[in-house]
């Protein structure tokens, strides 16, 4: 159920700055950036943060495999908005749409590293069972991932977990194609702050 408060419940100073970025982007406000300017001090700021460091912060991961990661764990979890919004910022990190397709569609055959391969049958298992084994854990690490790069792709999975919930939950509106674009463009010049 979408909530009134995704489209009116904000601040004069908030309200003004979406009317800013949809003048000059063109493009409304996502949802996803809504909800961060929703109650800042109880989500916003503290998602932004964990978010960013997920993401952006320092890692022998991508940020084309991080944001394929995203894009992964949305399609497991079925959450459009998602999906739509970390595919295109995948295709456009990678340059490469069939690649990130292929890793969509089935990662087990897809052209990719052992690491990430490893790496995204773990994230799948937790993502679906909410949980994993020191077995999971081990499989990743005989693929060649190390210990950092796990805790790195753990904590993607926990940010797009919260995150694609928070899409159902909040029903956020899907937007035009040209729109993602625009935000996968955002993202990966300005990060996820």
């Amino acid at each position: 159920m979408r909530l009134a408060i995704l489209n009116h419940g904000y601040r004069r100073r908030t309200k003004l700055l979406f009317a800013v970025i949809r003048l000059f982007s063109g493009h409304p406000v996502p949802d996803a950036a809504k909800l961060v300017f929703y109650r800042p001090d109880f989500y916003g700021a503290k998602a932004k943060l964990f978010t960013h460091e997920a993401m952006r912060g320092p890692s022998t991961w991508s940020v084309a495999d991080r944001e394929l990661m995203a894009a992964y764990i949305s399609t497991l979890n079925h959450s459009t908005f998602c999906i739509r919004a970390h595919t295109a910022t995948a295709t456009q990190a990678y340059k490469d749409p069939d690649l990130v397709q292929a890793v969509l569609t089935d990662p087990d055959s897809a052209p990719i590293t052992p690491q990430l391969r490893a790496t995204l049958a773990m994230l799948a298992h937790l993502t679906q069972h909410a949980t994993i084994t020191p077995a999971h854990i081990h499989q990743v690490l005989a693929a060649g991932a190390s210990p950092q790069q796990i805790k790195d792709a753990l904590a993607v999975c926990a940010a797009f977990n919260t995150t694609t919930r928070l899409a159902d939950a909040f029903a956020f509106e899907v937007l035009t194609p040209e729109s993602f674009e625009a935000g996968a463009t955002y993202l990966l010049k300005h990060r996820h702050r």
